[in-house]
């Protein structure tokens, strides 16, 4: 394999930033559109009078979030992230 100089590994680098970069926004552009989605199913639970946090359905989307999984990222890995979305969603709920 043949290695690169310097200077077009600093610009592989800085490509690769910009690509990590994009893929942020997006997230972050995501994120906030689940979390209204969230906001509007908590106003549907409070006038069902139903309780904000389902277990069943925080579990059923885990798993199928870890069946539909391609890697590399880990299962578990997976895990803690869509938990630390859900218990921030079901925070904006209330």
């Amino acid at each position: 394999m043949k290695k690169g100089t310097r200077s077009d590994l600093l610009q592989k680098l800085k490509k690769k930033r910009k690509e990590i970069d994009l893929i942020d926004q997006k997230l972050s552009t995501l994120l906030n559109q689940r979390l209204r989605i969230a906001q509007k199913i908590g106003k549907i639970k409070k006038e069902m009078r139903k309780q904000t946090y389902d277990p069943g359905r925080e579990s059923e989307v885990l798993e199928t979030l870890k069946r539909k999984n391609k890697g590399p990222l880990k299962e578990e890995d997976l895990e803690k992230i869509f938990t630390t979305i859900m218990k921030i969603c079901r925070k904006s709920q209330i």
